[in-house]
């Protein structure tokens, strides 16, 4: 049976595929061998919102690069948030290959030298009590050991979680998640979840005169009083796709709110672990420590999927429960990708990198933000940062059409990121990128807002 499909949700976590811009886009690639495979994808792989119509193809992937069938090369300023040391990074490439001449694959019952020292070290660098692991094919995964868990531990199977908010695709996943583009049509999802809104600054349900989000905060406790038998809160620390950055003020408020009433407290840092923060962990920023906090995507180095669920000893309690029970649940090559990933942002000096490219970035935007008023608010950390258009910034009315046209004219002069609600400008690069390739980007960008600007405010 045809559903009735609310194509507004899709912007939520993404770029819409089936706009006339983007077909527009779609004709304009006039490539055969481009077509050709475009056409074999459509015929063979099964058809999802936000994921077809496909882009474009892609035969190589370096650096902070990627580079279509025609050998058109783009910078890539999303990469699924794997990305973080870029593609092909040498010191993953040779360690991966050496764990794949050794020791391969490793049974689950066995361990194995790497997942060890692995596990060791990702313990290492959350610091504090967060010193017990679990990894897991992909971060949708660990999200649901989490979740697991905190039943196990509070006896309570209630979780709070925020309107707007992405936790992976799978059916345990989206019943905490807040977006409603996954959700629909999918009937009855897991009992017992509750949503709040989250703390945003710009345009959030509950704004204040001054700026200040810790009331949000309060509503958490106001929920948790009034529902009962809430086991966990669930968040990330910086929303990613729309880049949502609350105070610290907020996240101390939440932390107390969670002590005082055995409520779990997990961190999803699945797409902003590995340092894009400026922090190995974004939670790290706000000087607080979750009860258990859920990793992924970048934790690959961006060349093997595996994530990984980390906790404290108080929690080891759980030896009846098979929280994970993954067949590559101690991978030997995913652990080799996540271990050398972690040896070469420390080599690199990548944390205190990415504090001084943040600053950069914000600078530049900042400026933009003045000199342009299509841009309505600029927000970020580290090397994440949203960009949020709008026709008009006293009515903030979301500016669809050019947020598209700057997506466009950005990846024909070869910078590629992603839009989110449709009219965010999501920029999040590799911490890889030199200041040189920064600089280029950003040009890209601005001119493509400066035209956009120019079409809105001139009235063609």
């Amino acid at each position: 049976m045809e559903q009735s499909i609310n194509h507004t949700h899709f912007r939520s976590e993404g770029d819409i595929n089936t706009t006339p811009a983007r077909e527009a886009w779609n004709e304009s690639i006039n490539d055969e061998a481009t077509q050709s495979l475009l056409q074999r994808d459509a015929n063979i792989f099964l058809h999802q919102a936000m994921s077809s119509p496909c882009l474009d193809s892609l035969t190589a992937a370096e650096g902070i690069y990627i580079q279509d069938t025609t050998g058109k090369k783009y910078m890539d300023f999303h990469g699924n948030n794997v990305h973080q040391l870029g593609y092909g990074h040498p010191h993953v490439l040779n360690r991966v290959s050496e764990q794949i001449a050794t020791l391969p694959f490793s049974p689950r019952r066995f361990t194995n030298e790497t997942a060890v020292k692995c596990a060791e070290k990702l313990t290492q660098i959350c610091g504090g009590d967060l010193n017990r692991v679990l990894f897991a094919p992909g971060g949708t995964s660990a999200v649901g050991m989490a979740l697991k868990l905190a039943r196990h531990v509070t006896g309570n199977s209630k979780v709070v979680s925020l309107w707007d908010s992405f936790h992976g695709a799978s059916l345990d996943a989206i019943s905490v998640g807040g977006e409603a583009c996954f959700r629909q049509g999918m009937g009855p999802l897991m009992a017992g979840v509750e949503r709040i809104p989250p703390a945003v600054s710009y345009r959030g349900a509950f704004p204040s005169p001054d700026g200040c989000d810790v009331h949000y905060a309060d509503y958490l406790e106001y929920v948790i009083e009034k529902e009962g038998g809430v086991g966990a809160f669930i968040a990330e620390a910086v929303r990613n796709t729309d880049v949502q950055v609350p105070s610290k003020a907020y996240w101390k408020r939440v932390r107390e709110i969670c002590d005082k009433h055995n409520v779990m407290l997990i961190i999803d840092d699945i797409p902003n672990g590995m340092g894009r923060s400026g922090e190995w962990f974004t939670y790290q920023a706000y000087d607080i420590e979750p009860d258990m906090l859920c990793i992924g995507k970048g934790f690959g180095g961006g060349l093997v999927p595996i994530a990984a669920m980390v906790t404290k000893d108080k929690y080891n309690t759980a030896e009846q429960i098979s929280m994970g029970h993954y067949t590559h649940e101690k991978s030997p090559i995913g652990c080799a990708a996540a271990l050398a990933t972690m040896e070469a942002i420390e080599q690199e000096n990548l944390l205190d990198k990415t504090k001084a490219d943040g600053l950069y970035v914000q600078q530049k935007l900042l400026e933009m933000k003045d000199k342009y008023p299509l841009i309505g608010d600029v927000r970020g950390i580290g090397l994440l940062w949203g960009v949020e258009l709008v026709t008009d910034r006293d009515t903030k009315q979301r500016a669809y059409d050019e947020a598209e046209a700057v997506l466009y004219e950005c990846l024909n002069n070869g910078l590629s990121f992603k839009v989110s609600q449709g009219n965010v400008i999501q920029l999040s690069p590799p911490l890889i990128i030199t200041r040189e390739q920064l600089t280029e980007a950003l040009a890209i960008f601005e001119e493509a807002i400066a035209n956009a600007n120019h079409k809105l405010h001139s009235g063609l």
